[in-house]
C-alpha cells in the first residue's frame, strides 16, 4: 500500500508543479478581435486621427494569420495581411513573417505597396526580428504605360527588438519596442520607431491595451529631429 502511495505521488507531483507553474494565460494565442483608437501628430500630415481594427486567426500552434485596417482622418487609409509560421524549441520559439502592406495614401493620389519577410525568435522576456522588405510606389494620376507611374525601393532592411518587464502569457505588462515598422508603416531603416504600450487583462475575454509611439526624421545618419509621434487607446476582445 505504501509503495503504491508512493507510486502515485511520484507520478501526480511533477505534473501539479507543470500546472503551476504553466497556466495559460491571455498571452495564449487565440482568436481575436482589436478595436483601437489613435492621436497622431507628424510634419507632413499635421493633426490627425485614426482607427484601427485587427483580428487575430491562430488556426493551430504552428500556423498563424492576422489582417489589419486603418482609417485615417489624413484620408491616408491601410490595410496589411500577416502570415505567422511558427516552429517551438526548447527555450523560446522561432518564427517567419509573411507582410503584405498596402497604403491608400489618397490625399496625395498615390498609394504604396510592401512586402516583407522577417524571421524572427522570441521568449517570455524579449522578441526580436529581422528581414528585408520591398517597396513599390503609385502614382494614381500617370499613365499605367508610363515608367513614372512606379517608383521601386527593391530592397530594404527590416527590424524589430521588443523587451517586456513581465512574461508575455502575463495579465498584465510593459513592453520597449526599437523599430522599423509597426502595424501600418514600415520606414526604411534609418528611421526608426520608438514605441511603449501596455496591457492589462480586465477578463478573460477583454484586455486593455495603450500605447505610445515616436518617430525622429532619422537617426543613423545623425538627424534626429522630431517628426511625429501617436498616442493610441483601445480593446482586444478574445473568444
Amino acid at each position: 500500500m505504501l509503495k503504491k502511495q508512493l507510486f502515485l505521488f511520484l507520478l501526480t507531483c511533477p505534473l501539479t508543479l507543470f500546472a503551476a507553474t504553466h497556466q495559460p494565460g491571455f498571452g495564449e494565442r487565440r482568436y481575436s478581435v482589436t478595436g483601437m483608437a489613435e492621436y497622431s501628430f507628424n510634419q507632413t500630415w499635421g493633426h490627425h486621427a485614426n482607427f484601427d481594427v485587427q483580428a487575430l486567426m491562430p488556426f493551430n500552434q504552428h500556423f498563424e494569420m492576422e489582417a489589419k485596417l486603418q482609417f485615417s482622418t489624413a484620408n491616408v487609409h491601410t490595410g496589411a495581411v500577416l502570415l505567422r509560421p511558427k516552429f517551438e524549441l526548447p527555450v523560446g520559439e522561432m518564427f517567419v513573417e509573411t507582410d503584405v502592406l498596402y497604403k491608400a495614401v489618397a490625399r496625395n493620389r498615390m498609394s504604396d505597396m510592401t512586402a516583407a519577410l522577417g524571421v524572427g525568435y522570441r521568449m517570455d522576456y524579449v522578441s526580436v526580428t529581422l528581414g528585408l522588405f520591398s517597396r513599390v510606389f503609385i502614382n494614381w494620376d500617370r499613365s499605367i504605360h508610363t515608367d513614372e507611374t512606379y517608383v521601386v525601393e527593391p530592397f530594404n532592411l527590416l527590424y524589430r527588438l521588443e523587451v517586456f518587464c513581465r512574461p508575455q502569457n502575463n495579465p498584465w505588462n510593459l513592453s520597449f519596442m526599437f523599430s522599423n515598422v509597426d502595424d501600418y508603416q514600415m520606414e526604411r531603416m534609418w528611421q526608426p520607431l520608438f514605441m511603449v504600450g501596455a496591457w492589462y487583462d480586465a477578463t478573460d475575454h477583454w484586455r486593455i491595451n495603450l500605447g505610445v509611439q515616436c518617430k525622429p526624421t532619422g537617426m543613423f545618419h545623425l538627424d534626429a529631429s522630431f517628426y511625429g509621434a501617436t498616442a493610441r487607446a483601445g480593446f482586444t476582445y478574445r473568444f
